[in-house]
């Protein structure tokens, strides 16, 4: 199912957690609601809240099929991180990912412990891919959620310019990179927000622990994943606001819908 695929892979991998200006001298908190949509018809609900502090961040998501898919799939994903902001950034101290498809649950769990992230699945993975992801795959690396959060700190050390480089995740079981391109700013309008953004494109790139049957296809990697960042709360945080992958019939579009700050 398309959205099913793409609800992992795009955005509980890259959009669950909002950006944050490491000079934050005051707590946030976040709470937004995403829809998910292919063409005109909504496929699915992403929520998420956030506690960013002046040294640590926790936040949930939750994604969900509705409208349209929730008549052919029914499963939903739980994801979670806890880690601090640092000289250098965002880092996690743990990751949790919880993905129910029917009657079937697999919650995994990842550690990152002297800079070594440890994974556990339960129930056990019948692989860990082919090849799995080494110790070298797995030294300094982020989850999928704190991902977002770097992506944020080079928005946010430019003063709201480029995104660039290239950003190593490990989620779990597979491991790749996002490659990073500015392609400058837009003004954009959902239903949550309205003005100027950046416009940044990230290029998936898969390293290890993929099974023979979940390596990309050519077409779902030569397109990007283009998201539009927004600043919120007076400009000392920034937001992915809308995201898209013409990646599938149709392509993606996931926007924002409601904010609160607090």
């Amino acid at each position: 199912m398309l959205w099913r695929r793409l609800s992992i892979g795009v955005f509980c991998l890259l959009a669950t957690t909002p950006a944050f200006a490491q000079s934050r001298d005051t707590p946030l908190n976040i709470t937004a609601d995403y829809t998910a949509s292919v063409l005109i018809f909504r496929v699915g609900r992403v929520t998420l809240n956030a506690e960013l502090g002046t040294e640590t961040y926790v936040a949930a998501a939750h994604v969900e099929a509705a409208g349209l898919a929730a008549l052919f799939t029914d499963f939903d994903i739980d994801s979670e991180v806890s880690g601090r902001f640092g000289s250098s950034g965002p880092a996690p101290y743990a990751y949790g990912h919880r993905e129910r498809t029917g009657n079937k649950t697999r919650i995994i769990n990842v550690s990152f412990e002297d800079g070594l992230a440890q994974s556990t699945a339960e129930p056990e993975f019948s692989s860990w891919g082919d090849p799995p992801a080494s110790d070298a795959d797995r030294t300094s690396v982020v989850d999928p959620m704190t991902a977002t959060l770097l992506l944020s700190e080079m928005v946010a050390a430019s003063g709201g310019a480029p995104c660039e480089g290239s950003i190593p995740v490990f989620d779990g079981k597979q491991r790749y990179d996002l490659n990073l391109i500015s392609r400058g700013t837009e003004d954009i309008r959902t239903r949550g927000w309205r003005g100027e953004a950046l416009v940044c494109e990230a290029y998936y790139t898969p390293i290890s622990g993929y099974d023979a049957e979940d390596w990309p296809e050519p077409g779902e990697t030569r397109h990007p994943l283009t998201m539009w960042i927004a600043p919120i709360a007076n400009g000392t945080a920034f937001l992915p606001v809308r995201l898209h992958t013409r990646a599938g019939f149709g392509g993606v579009t996931i926007e924002l819908r409601q904010l609160e700050l607090h």
